[in-house]
């Protein structure tokens, strides 16, 4: 699927995309996870390597396979449901680094599973994630993640496995011959859009398409974020808004796959913050379910904007860090419902969890990422109430 020099190359841009979304440099000696599907193993074993001769220490987690994560939702009684091997929590607090490499061998082996149930063993869980945003905040921690070609990949997104790692590595620049040195390239370009962005007086925007009528409320001491390192790959440009803003009608074009369940089609209708409709073509008692895990997953986390003169990715991939980053012929938005992205926080106290409340930043264990590829138009309304037309066509007018 992939040369050597190709992988040689990817573990190289993962490396670059961790160290680059990592406000403090790495020490000799810190400690990196690097976790991955069976199928991902010869690159798992070129990180592992590298990491060595950077002078860390990496602990490499084989993730579970689709029978083992069958047979846990299936069997699972609620004590087991709740449990977490001690060793996580301890992991976690002292990891300073993660890389996850997904290759999956299944994407529907959990399609009959009860949602409800994976959702308590989320929200369960979620408290080891909240170890590692914190580390993240304090500079201490930082991750990556990327996607290795397998049959089911390939299957579900009606490709052979040859063309599935084409697209692969095309989007993360792999077949050219300093990978790296393009992503530094649009890492420079992202940044600037980012820049322009983040001087505008915003006080809301507007996302208009044959589908679409939002209004986002970008909210206080809010940045704009994109491409740092953290999903390889990545073009798209986001920002975690005030959830209690958002009014209005998204709709989701691009199919995605979740928990194993196929859903296309999801329309949301929102009043004052909060999804009071809930629509799709395919999966909708799914859909349902999955805003019901908690209060925050009724609510926006992100909203994302991605320019297709960037983006080499063309086709659907059944794998959301890649459809999420789609390029096409008209761009990609996408909506984030559940859990915010603190580092979107501009402000220059420390983030506690009354000013993330005070701010509207959203807290939930749900982050599900929803993608509309149409043409569309994004104008920012500003405050004292001049309009300025920030995304058409697939592209940010700077």
């Amino acid at each position: 699927m992939f040369s050597e020099k190709e992988l040689e190359g990817y573990a190289e841009v993962l490396l670059w995309g961790l160290q680059t979304a990592r406000r403090r440099k790495f020490k000799k000696n810190d400690v990196v996870a690097v976790r991955y599907h069976l199928p991902a193993r010869p690159l798992a074993e070129i990180l592992y390597d590298k990491l060595l001769r950077m002078g860390l220490n990496p602990v490499p987690r084989a993730l579970e396979t689709p029978q083992m994560e069958k047979s846990f939702y299936v069997r699972a009684t609620p004590r087991q449901l709740k449990f977490v091997p001690a060793g996580d929590e301890s992991l976690n607090q002292h990891l300073n680094g993660s890389i996850h490499l997904y290759a999956p061998e299944s994407i529907t082996h959990l399609s009959d599973v009860d949602p409800k149930k994976i959702g308590q063993a989320a929200v369960v869980r979620k408290y080891l994630r909240d170890i590692l945003t914190r580390r993240e905040e304090q500079g201490l921690f930082s991750w990556t993640l990327c996607v290795f070609p397998t049959m089911a990949l390939a299957r579900h997104a009606k490709m052979s496995l040859k063309a599935y790692a084409r697209q692969i590595a095309a989007a993360c620049f792999l077949e050219q011959r300093h990978p790296v040195r393009a992503w530094q390239e649009v890492h420079q370009k992202i940044r600037s859009i980012k820049k322009q962005l983040d001087r505008l007086p915003v006080e809301r925007f507007h996302i208009e398409s044959d589908t679409i009528d939002l209004t986002i409320t970008p909210g206080q001491k809010r940045k704009w974020l994109g491409l740092s390192g953290r999903n390889i790959p990545s073009f798209e440009v986001f920002i975690s808004p005030d959830w209690r803003g958002t009014q209005g009608v998204y709709y989701a074009d691009q199919p995605s796959f979740r928990s194993g369940n196929y859903v296309a089609g999801v329309r949301l209708e929102f009043k004052k913050g909060v999804v009071v409709k809930v629509g799709a073509r395919k999966g909708e008692d799914f859909v349902r379910r999955q805003l019901e895990m908690d209060p925050g997953a009724k609510r926006v986390g992100e909203f994302s904007l991605t320019d297709r003169r960037f983006s080499r990715i063309n086709a659907f991939m059944a794998n959301t860090l890649f459809d999420e980053n789609f390029g096409g012929p008209h761009g990609n938005c996408h909506l984030a419902l559940g859990s915010a992205y603190t580092d979107a926080y501009a402000g220059k106290t420390a983030l506690d969890d009354k000013l993330r409340k005070e701010l509207g930043f959203n807290d939930s264990a749900l982050h599900w990422d929803l993608v509309n590829t149409e043409k569309k138009r994004v104008t920012a309304i500003l405050k004292g109430g001049g309009k300025q037309t920030v995304y058409e066509n697939g592209e940010f007018n700077y």
